[in-house]
């Protein structure tokens, strides 16, 4: 929408897209927020805050599993405000799958409450009252059903709160059902997007599975000083059957690690345990397909399939899902 037109004809077409965006922003700029709360709204007016909502699909058909992450992230230093998506899909027969959509992008409407659309995906309604993510470049549409809380923290006037609810992902011609394990953060005074954070990424492990598609298991491990106060070094939840699990006395340990192309090494096997409303519970998990984003020689951004297995309440269930590794 940024090409200069040449012709007189291609400036009439010009002012007609610049009108239209003027009343798509104005629209956007009186729509609910996503997921903010009204302390979001006051602490918004800082002129200094960073916004990210995360949605981590897990689904399948009968040709096997897919995975969708797309990670939405916003924010506002002094009077410049951006923007950008990181997206990932992951095809169980054909493996990583590049998307269009990675990176920067314009926004333009100063958004950070509200996920700023991009050309690449646009956003209907809310995560607790139900989205849709589409996006035509990458011929893929992901409804959500209203998401209910299962975590949440507070620090100051930070917030971090997590769900999971039922979804379906239209994606190249296929319709796969699945579960989307969600993701809330807002830190005022705080914009990564814009200002470096010395350690902000340390040893963080974040593990997005669906149990037998019918359920949910979320952990994440990290040492990060910037975001521990918020989110905390350990912390998880579980849905089986439809029943939210708290992970009390929770533990994650890493049983195997294989050596990066630099000084660290990557986790490629855990163990978990956790002690729950109808006993202990414990959950095996395996990393296969992994996929380097970036690599700094001393750590370095990754993804990975992970697959395992639930043993709780005197039965046992096989997890399927996304590991987030930025070591």
């Amino acid at each position: 929408m940024r090409r200069t037109g040449f012709t007189q004809t291609m400036g009439i077409i010009a002012t007609v897209l610049v009108g239209l965006l003027i009343i798509s922003f104005l629209s956007k700029s009186t729509r609910e927020p996503q997921s903010a709360s009204s302390q979001d709204g006051d602490a918004a007016a800082s002129t200094l805050v960073y916004v990210s909502d995360y949605f981590s699909f897990i689904g399948e058909d009968d040709s096997g599993h897919v995975v969708f992450a797309l990670d939405n992230n916003r924010g506002r230093d002094g009077d410049t405000w951006q923007a950008e998506h990181f997206v990932a899909l992951h095809d169980e027969q054909q493996g990583w799958t590049e998307l269009a959509g990675n990176g920067e992008y314009d926004n333009l409407g100063k958004q950070v409450l509200v996920i700023p659309d991009s050309p690449f995906f646009q956003f209907q309604g809310t995560p607790a009252t139900g989205i849709t993510i589409i996006s035509p470049p990458n011929d893929l549409t992901l409804r959500v059903e209203p998401i209910p809380e299962r975590l949440s923290r507070e620090q100051d006037e930070g917030r971090y709160w997590m769900g999971a609810s039922s979804a379906v992902l239209d994606w190249a011609g296929r319709t796969l059902k699945g579960r989307v394990i969600y993701e809330y953060l807002f830190m005022p005074d705080f914009n990564r997007l814009t200002r470096r954070y010395l350690g902000l990424w340390k040893e963080f492990q974040g593990l997005y599975a669906s149990v037998e598609g019918k359920g949910d298991l979320y952990v994440h491990s990290q040492r990060s000083p910037w975001l521990t106060p918020l989110v905390g070094e350990l912390a998880g939840f579980a849905v089986f059957d439809e029943h939210p699990e708290k992970l009390d006395d929770l533990q994650l340990n890493v049983l195997s690690k294989t050596q990066a192309l630099g000084f660290y090494r990557w986790p490629m096997q855990w163990q978990g345990r956790w002690a729950g409303r109808e006993g202990p519970g414990s959950v095996a998990i395996n990393l296969s397909d992994l996929k380097v984003i970036s690599n700094w020689i001393i750590g370095g951004f990754a993804l990975g399939i992970i697959q395992g297995e639930v043993d709780y309440n005197g039965r046992k269930q096989i997890i399927y899902g996304l590991a987030e590794l930025l070591i």
